[in-house]
Formats: C-alpha cells, sequence, structure tokens
C-alpha cells in the first residue's frame, strides 16, 4: 500500500525575541533559510574544533526555542533528500534527542507538523538505504511510538499515532530491512506500552513465527528481541504463554547465528534468553531440558568466542537464581547441573603458572596466570552453590572435583581446591557433616610440590573456616592450627602470606578458650614474622596477630609486653609510600591488642600510640593528601577502636581526632553521569563502580564511597561510647548526619546516620539531665532535635528498600522513642518529660502501617511459592530464611508499639486501631510461625502495658483464639509469646478473661506437663505457662470455682510444685517476686490451711537463693537484690514454723 503524501509543513513561525537576543533570531533564519544552510550547521556541529561545535550548539538550541516547528521541518527534510550520509545520520539523532527524549518537545509541535513528521519517519524507514542510519530512524520511531501510544503519557490529548500499526504489519510482510525494522519497533513497544499492542496478539504470533524461521538471521534476531519483548512485558501467564511455542524457533535462531559463524547476533540472541531468564524462568519451564541442552553445548564448545560461551554458562545460572519466581525448578534437571560443573572445572584448568605471581612483592600479583575463563569459573560456581544449595549442588561436582584432586597435573588440583573454596558457603550445610574428611584432605595439600596448589590448599581452608565456622575450628582445630602455623614457614612467600590471612579466618570464628593451648607457639610464630624480609608476609602477620588478640580477649595479656615493642616500632619506623600498608595494618593491630587487654593494660601506650598518629596526620601521612593511601581508613578506624578502649578518657583527643573524621565523613561523592553509548573510560578501574540507568551511565568512585563510609561508622562509635561527652559535637554531626539517611549510593552509610541520630538524641538528652549544656540548649533543644531526627528516619523507612536497612531504621526510631516518650511511670514521678508530639506520632502509626502492609503482602507471597509446582525441601529451607529477615522487620516494629505503649497507655489505643487489620494478617495459617509470634507478642504488650482496669479487653475478641492455638504449636518461641500473653490477659483482663480460663489452664496444664517440658528448647515455654498459671491463680482467684470446679488452693497448690523457675532470667524474676509478695501479704491460698505450704514455700525460697547462677553474675541471678533481701527476711521469720528438717 502506498504511504500517504506528506502534510506539508507550516510555514516557520519565529516567536518574538528582545533586541538584545537579535543576533540569535538572526542566526536562526539563516540557519533555517535553506537545507544547504542547515547542513552546514549540522556539520559544525561535528567538528572537532570546540569552538566552532560550541557556537553551532548555541545556533541549535536557539532554533528549538524559537523555531520548534520550522527545526522539525528541516531536520526531517535533510533526513530524507541530503546526498551526505553524516548529515542523515546526524538528523536522525537529533530528531530523537530534541523531539522524543527528554522534554518530549514533540507533544509541543503543532498538529500539522506532528503529522508530517510522522509521516517523513515512517518515509525514512521505507527509503533511507544505509543500515546504520536506518537504524537510527527506527529507534526515533520507536520511542516516538512509546511516547504517543498510551493516554497516560498523553494528558493532553495530542494526537496519538493510529496509523503506526498498519504501517508496521504491512512492513512485517514485507523486504527483509523493512521485516527487521518494524519487528525492532514491535519490541520497543512492547517493551513499555504493551497494553497497545494486546488487542494485536493473535495477529502478531504468527508473523513472529515466520519471523524467527527467515531466512536473513538480522530478522530472526529481530523476531527474537520482539517475542522476548512481549514475553518480558506481559502480565497475564495466559498471554505470555501463547508465546512459548515459538521457544524452538527461538533456540533455532542462536544456533543458526553461531553456525553461519555469526559470533555477534548470537551474543544479542545470548543476551535476550539471559533477560527470559531473570524476568519470566517459568515461561521456559516446558521446554527447560532442550533449551538448557543447547546452552551447555554452546558453553562446552571451545571454538566458540569467550563472550558467547560465558553468556551461555550466564543463563543456566541465571535460572537457577530465579528462587522467587521459579523456585527448585532447576533441582529438577541435576543432570545438566552436572554438565555445567565439569564445564566449569574445565574452565578453571585455563590458568598458566605467571612468574609474576611468584615475586609476592604485593598482593596486586595474586591473580597472575588467570583467564577470564578461570575468573568467570570462579564466579558462577560461587552463584551456583549458593542458589542450588548442597543437596543438588554436591553431587552434582564432586565426582570430577575428587577426580582432579587426584590429578598428577598441579593444575587440576588447583582447579578442585579452588571449585571447593567456591562452593563451600552455599554448600556449608552438608560440609558441615565431614569436616575431618575435609580437613584431612586440605591439610594434606598443604605439602604439594607446586606453590599455587599449596596457595589453593590454604586458601581454601581459610574459607572453609569463614562459611563453616565456628563447627570446622571446634571439631578440627587440632589438623589445622599446626597445619597453618607450619604453612607459614613455607619457602613461598605468596604462600607464607596466605596462611598468616587464613590465621584470620581461623580465628574470627574461634571461642578463645579453644584458641589458649595455640596462644604461646601462635604468637611467637607471628613475632618471628614482623621481622620477615618479605613485606607481605609482614603485613600478613600483623593482620593475623590483631585477629587473634581480637579472639583471645583478655588472654592475650600475657604476650602484651612482648608484643607491643614490635608493633610500636613497625608504626614509627615504616616510612616511604611503599611502607604505607605495612604501617596502617600496625595501626589496626595496636588498636585490637588495646582493646583485647583492656584500657588498664593499654592506657600508658595508647598515651603514646596517639601521639604518633596525631605527627603522622600531621605530617601528611594520614592519607589526606594521596587518594590511594590507605592509611586514612586505618587510622580513622584505630581512633575509635582506642576510643572505646579508653573510654571517657579519650574525650582529651576529640580535638584533634573529629576534623578530619568529619571531612572524611563529608566528603562528597565522585558521580559522574554520561550517556549509555558512551564510551566507558572507567571499565579497568578497580575504584570505579558503573551502573546502568535507563540510557544513562553512573560512574561512582567506589574508594571515595568506602571513607565515607568507614567515618560515618566510626562517627557513630564515638556517640556510642561518649554519649554525653559529645556534646561540643552534637550539632555538627547532626547537621552532617541527617541528609546522609538519603545517601543511595552507599548501604552502609545511610545505616551508619540512621543509626548515628538516635546516638545523638541520647546524648543531648543525657548531656542536658547532667547539666553540662549551654543555656540555650534547654529541653525544647532536645526535643526539637528529636522531633527533626525522627522526621529524617520516618523518610528513611519510607525509601528503605532492603531488610537490613529498614531494621537499623526501625530500631533508631524505637531508641529515639525512648526519649521523646518515655514511660508513664517515670514522666509521672517528674523524672522524664513527654517530648513526642501527636503529630509525629501519627506519622509513626502512618509508617508502621506501611511497613506491616509491605510485610503481609510478601508474606503472601512467599505462601505462593511455596504452592508452586517444583517447590521443594531445600527452597523451603530457603523461605525460612527468608521468614526470618522479615521478623527481624516485624521484631523491630513491635519493639517501637512496646515503647509507645509503656508511654502512653490506653491513650494508644486509637491509633494501635489502624495497625490492627495487618496485625491480624500476620495471625493467618499462612504466616510463617516467626510472624505469628511477633502478632502475638504486639497483642502481649498491648496487654500488659495498655490495659490496666481492662482498658483493652476490647482486642481479647481479636487474639485469644490465636493465643490458644499457638499455645500448642511445636514452634517453641511462638509457643512461648502466647503462653506469656495468656498470663497478661488474666492479670490485667479481670472479669472478661473469665470465659476463657478453662481452655486456657487446658493448654497451660499441657504445656507444662508434657513429658519434654524441661528439655532445653521447651524451658522457655514452660516457665513461662507456669508464670501464667500463677498469675490465673492470683488475679483471677475469684473466677476459679465457677470456671474449673475447684478451689483455687488446688491451682495455687499445683503452681507451687512447679517452682522454683531456673532458665528465663527475667519471667523467674517476676515469679519469684510476685511469690515473696504473697507470702508477705499473708496471702491464706498460698500459705495453705495451717500454713501446710510453709516448707514448700521455703524450699522454692532456698533454692531462688542458692540454687540458681551464682550471685557473682547477678543479671543472671533467679532474684532481683530487693526480692532477695525480702526472701531472706522471710526465711527467718518462718525459720520457726518450720519443721527442722
Amino acid at each position: 500500500r502506498p504511504l500517504p503524501p506528506s502534510p506539508p509543513f507550516p510555514p516557520p513561525k519565529l516567536h518574538p525575541v528582545s533586541p538584545t537576543r537579535a543576533m540569535s533570531a538572526n542566526d536562526v533564519q539563516t540557519a533555517l533559510a535553506s537545507s544547504a544552510n542547515f547542513e552546514q550547521l549540522l556539520s559544525a556541529l561535528m567538528s572537532p574544533n570546540n569552538q566552532a561545535r560550541s557556537s553551532a550548539e548555541a545556533v541549535f538550541n536557539a532554533c528549538k526555542e524559537h523555531a520548534l516547528d520550522a527545526l522539525a521541518g528541516t531536520l526531517c527534510s535533510v533526513l530524507r533528500t541530503s546526498g551526505a550520509a553524516e548529515a542523515r545520520s546526524l538528523a536522525a539523532i537529533l530528531v530523537r534527542r530534541a523531539y522524543v527524549r527528554g522534554d518530549g518537545a514533540f507533544t509541543k509541535l503543532q498538529p500539522q507538523t506532528q503529522a508530517a513528521v510522522k509521516t517523513e519517519l515512517t518515509a525514512a524507514l521505507t527509503g533511507e538505504q544505509t543500515p546504520s542510519i536506518r537504524k537510527k530512524v527506527c529507534d526515533t520511531v520507536a520511542d516516538l511510538a512509546v511516547l504517543l501510544l498510551g493516554p497516560e503519557d498523553n494528558p493532553s490529548g495530542t494526537t496519538a499515532w493510529p496509523e503506526l500499526f498498519g504501517f508496521l504489519f504491512q512492513c512485517v510482510t514485507g523486504a527483509d530491512n523493512l521485516k527487521e525494522v518494524a519487528l525492532n519497533i514491535f519490541a520497543q513497544i512492547a517493551t513499555y506500552k504493551v497494553e497497545t499492542l494486546s488487542p494485536y496478539l493473535a495477529q502478531l504470533h504468527p508473523l513472529l513465527s515466520a519471523s524467527l524461521s527467515a531466512g536473513a538471521i538480522d530478522v530472526r534476531v529481530a523476531a527474537l528481541r520482539a517475542t522476548v519483548g512481549f514475553v518480558q512485558a506481559l502480565e497475564s501467564p495466559a498471554d505470555r504463554d501463547q508465546f512459548q511455542n515459538l521457544i524452538p524457533a527461538m533456540v533455532s535462531t542462536l544456533m543458526d547465528a553461531l553456525k553461519a559463524g555469526d559470533e555477534s547476533s548470537a551474543q544479542e540472541a545470548l543476551e535476550m534468553f539471559v533477560e527470559v531468564a531473570g524476568t519470566e524462568p517459568r515461561f521456559l519451564r516446558k521446554q527447560l531440558q532442550p533449551v538448557c541442552q543447547a546452552m551447555l553445548q554452546i558453553a562446552a564448545e571451545q571454538n566458540f568466542e569467550e563472550g558467547v560461551r560465558h553468556l551461555a554458562v550466564e543463563f543456566i545460572v541465571t535460572l537457577c537464581e530465579q528462587r522467587e519466581k521459579a523456585p527448585g525448578m532447576m533441582r529438577k534437571i541435576p543432570q545438566y547441573i552436572g554438565e555445567l560443573c565439569n564445564i566449569l572445572l574445565k574452565m578453571l584448568l585455563d590458568i598458566e603458572d605467571d612468574p609474576l605471581w611468584h615475586t609476592a612483592e604485593d598482593e596486586e600479583n595474586e591473580d597472575a596466570g588467570n583467564s577470564d575463563d578461570f575468573h568467570v569459573a570462579q564466579e558462577h560456581l560461587d552463584r551456583l552453590s549458593c542458589s542450588l544449595r548442597g543437596k543438588t549442588m554436591l553431587p552434582a561436582v564432586t565426582p570430577s572435583m575428587n577426580q582432579l584432586l587426584a590429578g598428577a597435573e598441579w593444575k587440576h588440583r588447583h582447579a578442585a581446591l579452588t571449585c571447593l573454596a567456591q562452593i563451600a558457603e552455599g554448600c556449608d550445610k552438608q560440609l558441615r557433616k565431614s569436616t575431618g574428611e575435609i580437613a584431612d584432605m586440605l591439610t594434606s595439600k598443604f605439602g604439594d610440590p607446586h606453590p599455587r596448589v599449596r596457595w589453593a590448599a590454604v586458601n581454601a581452608t581459610g574459607q572453609l573456616c569463614t562459611d563453616l565456622g565456628p563447627e570446622i575450628q571446634e571439631e578440627q582445630h587440632a589438623k589445622v592450627l599446626p597445619a597453618l602455623l607450619a604453612a607459614m614457614d613455607d619457602p613461598s612467600m605468596r604462600v607464607a602470606a596466605h596462611a598468616t590471612a587464613a590465621m584470620v579466618n581461623f580465628s574470627e570464628s574461634c571461642d578463645k578458650d579453644l584458641m589458649q593451648p595455640y596462644l604461646d607457639t601462635l604468637v611467637s610464630k607471628l613475632l618471628q614474622l614482623l621481622q620477615h624480609q618479605s613485606k607481605l608476609v609482614k603485613e600478613g602477620a600483623l593482620t593475623a596477630l590483631a585477629s587473634v588478640a581480637d579472639s583471645a580477649q583478655d588472654l592475650f595479656a600475657k604476650y602484651y609486653t612482648t608484643s607491643m615493642p614490635y608493633l610500636k616500632a613497625i608504626l614509627t619506623q615504616a616510612h616511604g609510600k611503599d611502607m604505607r600498608m605495612l604501617r596502617a595494618k600496625a595501626m589496626e593491630c595496636i588498636s585490637l591488642v588495646g582493646m583485647a587487654v583492656g584500657k588498664d593494660v593499654f592506657r600508658q601506650d595508647a598515651a603514646e600510640v596517639m601521639g604518633v598518629l596525631k605527627q603522622l596526620a600531621e605530617a601528611g601521612e594520614g592519607g589526606q593528601t594521596d587518594s590511594d593511601d590507605p592509611t586514612t581508613g586505618y587510622m580513622l578506624q584505630a581512633h575509635a577502636r582506642i576510643c572505646k578502649t579508653l573510654g571517657e578518657e579519650f574525650v582529651p583527643y576529640l580535638p584533634y581526632v573529629m576534623p578530619g573524621l568529619l571531612k572524611s565523613a563529608g566528603i562528597k561523592p565522585d558521580v559522574t553521569v554520561r550517556d549509555s553509548n558512551d564510551e566507558d573510560d572507567d571499565e579497568e578501574d578497580d575504584d570505579v563502580e558503573t551502573i546502568d540507568l535507563g540510557d544513562k551511565k553512573i560512574s561512582i568512585n567506589t574508594a571515595v564511597v568506602e571513607e565515607k563510609a568507614t567515618a560515618c561508622s566510626m562517627v557513630l562509635c564515638y556517640v556510642e561510647e561518649l554519649h554525653e561527652h559529645f556534646y561540643p559535637y552534637i550539632e555538627t554531626v547532626a547537621e552532617l548526619m541527617m541528609p546522609l539517611i538519603k545517601f543511595f549510593f552507599h548501604d552502609e552509610v545511610r545505616k551508619a546516620a540512621a543509626q548515628t541520630l538516635p546516638e545523638l538524641l541520647i546524648a543531648a538528652h543525657k548531656a542536658f539531665k547532667a547539666k553540662k549544656t549551654q543555656p540555650q540548649h534547654d529541653i525544647n533543644w532536645v526535643r526539637n532535635m528529636g522531633g527533626a531526627f525522627m522526621k529524617a528516619l520516618m523518610e528513611s523507612v519510607e525509601a528503605a528498600d532492603e531488610s537490613e536497612l529498614l531494621c537499623a531504621t526501625l530500631e533508631s526510631i524505637d531508641k529515639c522513642l525512648g526519649v521523646l516518650a518515655p514511660p508513664a511511670e517515670d514522666v509521672a514521678k517528674g523524672e522524664e518529660v513527654m517530648l513526642l508530639e501527636p503529630a509525629q506520632l501519627e506519622e509513626c502509626i502512618k509508617q508502621f502501617n506501611e511497613v506491616l502492609t509491605g510485610s503481609v503482602a510478601r508474606s503472601q507471597e512467599r505462601y505462593e511459592r511455596s504452592c508452586t509446582e517444583d517447590f521443594d525441601e531445600e527452597e523451603r529451607e530457603e523461605l525460612q530464611a527468608e521468614h526470618e529477615a522479615e521478623s527481624e522487620v516485624l521484631d523491630a516494629i513491635n519493639e517501637c508499639i512496646g515503647t509507645l505503649a509503656k508511654a502512653l497507655k490506653s491513650q494508644l489505643h486509637p491509633y494501635f486501631d489502624h495497625l490492627l487489620p495487618n496485625i491480624i494478617k500476620l495471625l493467618s495459617e499462612q504466616s510463617s510461625c516467626d510472624e505469628r509470634r511477633v502478632a502475638i507478642c504486639i497483642f502481649d504488650d498491648i496487654i500488659e502495658h495498655t490495659g490496666e482496669g481492662g482498658a483493652a479487653n476490647k482486642y481479647f475478641q481479636h487474639f485469644m483464639p490465636h493465643f490458644l492455638s499457638a499455645a500448642v504449636n511445636s514452634h517453641s518461641d511462638l509457643r512461648q509469646a502466647a503462653v506469656y500473653g495468656v498470663g497478661v490477659c488474666a492479670e490485667f483482663g479481670g472479669a472478661a478473661f473469665a470465659p476463657y480460663m478453662k481452655p486456657v489452664v487446658g493448654v497451660l496444664n499441657a504445656c507444662v506437663m508434657a513429658p519434654d517440658a524441661r528439655e532445653e528448647d521447651n524451658a522457655a515455654p514452660t516457665e513461662n505457662a507456669i508464670s501464667s498459671l500463677g498469675k490465673i491463680a492470683m488475679f483471677q482467684r475469684d473466677a476459679i470455682q465457677p470456671q474449673l470446679g475447684q478451689p483455687p488452693e488446688a491451682l495455687v497448690d499445683f503452681w507451687l510444685s512447679l517452682l522454683p523457675l531456673n532458665e528465663d532470667i527475667v519471667e523467674a524474676r517476676s515469679v519469684h517476686a510476685l511469690l515473696v509478695k504473697r507470702v508477705a501479704d499473708n496471702d491464706a491460698a498460698v500459705l495453705g490451711a495451717n500454713n501446710k505450704n510453709l516448707p514448700e514455700i521455703a524450699r522454692v525460697f532456698v533454692h531462688a537463693l542458692s540454687e540458681g547462677v551464682p550471685q557473682t553474675h547477678k543479671r543472671h541471678a533467679l532474684v532481683s537484690d530487693e526480692t532477695g533481701k525480702e526472701m531472706v527476711g522471710l526465711l527467718k521469720q518462718l525459720q520457726g514454723a518450720l519443721p527442722a528438717e
């Protein structure tokens, strides 16, 4: 069908300009006067001369500002008629950039101009013979289609493009070049406006099918791109599944491109398959085996380019990682996992014994000789094991790994050990069962003839100490530690240095008592290595000694006087650029040793060390003058550790420490934003991370951001440790930290900022109460600071995108509430002041509700995943980890609500009612036990802290049935929360509790009388159940006979027989205090007829006083000091009334 004639462009219409801008207007008229003039402008825009190019850009921008319609017509005219390919190419780019991208200036054109531009662009698609220019026009048409199609982007009612689809359907049945164009445009529309194509799915399907089988590979790849666009964008599984029968043709397109030697097209196709694997993995499920077979065939073919083979591996690994969308799916085809593991192990053999590796002058050449294949295999083995877990991964990889381990060539043994190190994290649960065999195998390789194999064995040992700790340390220390000590004398400096690094891994998860027998030998060896000729070995020895001291803690005091002189000598004598890391590690080691031994031992040396650090900083050796100097980060952390060790005694050093610390914390991120198709000069820079965001690339200097993150964490350390002594810096630090809550380039910066704010508020409050503040810093200063912090933290909750950060922010809010909303009892006594404003409370509740809403939605999503056809036991374990992470967020919400309940009492109820629907949803049977536990704990707090006089009885109907069912659940923490809750209901519920008494006593009796009631896992819920029986006996006495049909004394006697409590210290103290009060009040039911219960009571008292944890550990005692004194007094009074025995 012939294209309609182009509507004429309207005559140029210049907007009026002021006289001062007349030159600009003249330039515009000149540029647009003829195509020849305009082509000269385009030529100037491409000029290598900066001045000429800048002048041309100014004229072009003036054209856009003053003659938008005329500029559009001229650009289209050049695009359609110019004989210069460069001019046509730039015209296509400028139409897209000036009218489609950015502010979408196309919609500001006159309707006649819009129609003309659309017609000229489609004509250019059919008429342009140069493929690269046709592609640029295609991109412009696709973007314009996305701009115009769909009402949500068309609020002004601008004419859409109804004739476009007819044109595209015409092209897709035409010549190959037009098919490719139409399919690429369909792909773009499908990606962004798929709803506009939904009515045409039935028509598109056969066209895509035919195009996937076309002769030209470019057409087939374009059809693949369009198909993938639909698969990714269609929301309805039914619509998406219509395209499943195209999968064989999609795979054939890829394989035929490879057969034809067109690896560029093959890479494009593979990238699209990877996209599908990451977004819609279940789309591939019915054809999973043939697709995986094809990918494995590609990955194994050594004649293909590395990029092609790596993408094929990436496809399968990406599928394995799709736990949320296709849980367990890839574990159903273990044979392909085994084949993939063999391919990856073969890639690990692509390594050379580079002489640079043996120089061991520094860590830089540690990867010398390792190929791209080697690095890709490492990464993918790690990802595979973490996604599939041990039950699937180990059977798939172990046979080949064992075969390589016994190989004659060093590369084989190196590959096996490298593989073990990479898969340990994901296979930790299964590997923990074989720590003995693993330790035997690893330590046997410490004596391998080849140093790279010995290094790999040491490396694997260190990695497994991290991934399998603390079990491997506890069970295999007698094998591993001596082997590491011996490896520190290895003739290869790199192996010896790496043995010290593995020692760090070992000690990090090692109890000090386990370490003690080895300390003499270990410290002696490390001090010996501090005098080694190799700087790399000395650096490793310093780090290892620091880690050993951190693990040994006070046990290291024995070695303090021997080791500190060595460390101070290195600190003061290591000069020059090549010694910076050695000196930095000496700072680290000294500060960790100081923390281990405590301030009484470290005090004198601490003053000397701080003096040296001050001199280094003043001499410009603190890193402030050289961006690649590691000293700054190490010095910041050393200062903070010394502060933690010295406590208040560190305050005199703050004037020296704080300026540099605040400078580092306030450093501006080095961020560059550029177009995605610009050359990436930073790809090889290890300190630069590049993020693709739409059509932009954002490059971030990670070294700068890491320095900032370290500094922010150290600021937090100072405030936590010094509190009111930090008063002079509170306002400065608050001003610095509040904006950093929104520092989206680094989560650790945001987290440190969120955690610092409440500590600053506590510091300000303590300083005010201690009368250490200036006159203007009164209670309103604290109130206003708290209000500002709460606002910032609430905004952070809204923006938090992962659970760890959200948890930290909620915990910070709770700490702020602790200052702003103190317990009502303290306010009543005049000890504290209520500082929380009603508006802040409302915002709290709003944000808490948002968090709960998100949690409920995620809980439902996890439940739905558990119902999919491929869900299996390993996936259930992974889901449990997600439940636990979610419960941490909910626990933080629970703490916040509990703090508010203690402060506001029943005044909280109107606000709590907004949260009630979501809390009840957490109690559904679909929720995890942890989610239900948190919901019950929230109700526990509401009853306990806001229920005086029965004020919270209205909530009984919502949660009492859940309490009863949870009280017999096998999950001990859930059971504990429920049995505790029925006790507070009995204490505060009054007559409203009576109807529930019989079933409550029934579940409590079942809990305490279970055969395994006193076993470790059940002890806490059992003791809470005993406590609740006591509360029923004490606070519901009048209802016992009517509800249970037995005298109250029977329940009291039963309760006494279950005492004392031993395991739950908090509940033990509460119950024992209740018993003491009742005895002191001469409670007849407790004393029994004729005081018959006195021997039983005395037994409980004596046990609680003497049989619990020794009184030297008062925080673990079964009675408080006050209750203990009362018990002793009562025992003296009872002495004469008790039988002699």
